[in-house]
């Protein structure tokens, strides 16, 4: 019993000690955007660029992304949203993103609490596309972040020199 203890604390010690060093390096951060008893709350990790070219190279076109660090990002919405014509019904969901020139698909999908690098493909419960643009300047951390315009809320994702808008609509 004492040798089966020591093992599983030792196991659990360096799970946690696991995330705590990776999000050392992707810390965590929440964006939320709230209006009344609306939200859209986003829960995600911040990786930085680090002198590398992001899109393209160390986030391959094409590929499905985790759209941020460690864990897989989360978004939980309070209600029911229209993207680009599309319902997305109120409740949580996992937020992964494929990243191309000029487009994105973004992907919101009903398994939640997993790693990031684990994504399947018959759990997507939306699938819509966005543009993509190239930002002035570049952004270091990967950042999440809202903005209301003309009554739609855009969930605006920022990295490198792209930048990505998804709006969302009541």
């Amino acid at each position: 019993m004492i040798i089966s203890g020591i093992v599983i604390s030792a196991i659990v010690l360096l799970i946690v000690g696991a995330r705590i060093y990776t999000k050392s390096f992707s810390p965590e951060d929440q964006a939320l955007y709230r209006n009344g008893d609306t939200f859209i709350k986003v829960d995600y990790c911040r990786p930085s660029k680090n002198d590398r070219v992001v899109f393209g190279e160390l986030e391959p076109f094409g590929e499905v992304w985790r759209t941020g660090a460690n864990e897989a990002t989360l978004i939980e919405i309070s209600n029911d949203f229209t993207i680009n014509g599309n319902t997305l019904r109120a409740g949580k969901y996992s937020l992964f993103t494929i990243p191309e020139k000029g487009e994105w698909t973004i992907i919101f999908n009903d398994q939640v609490g997993q790693w990031g690098t684990v994504y399947n493909e018959d759990r997507d419960v939306l699938r819509v596309k966005v543009d993509s643009h190239q930002l002035p300047e570049t952004v270091e951390k990967f950042t999440i972040e809202f903005e209301v315009k003309n009554k739609v809320v855009y969930m605006v994702l920022k990295w490198d020199e792209t930048m990505v808008k998804v709006p969302f609509q009541s």
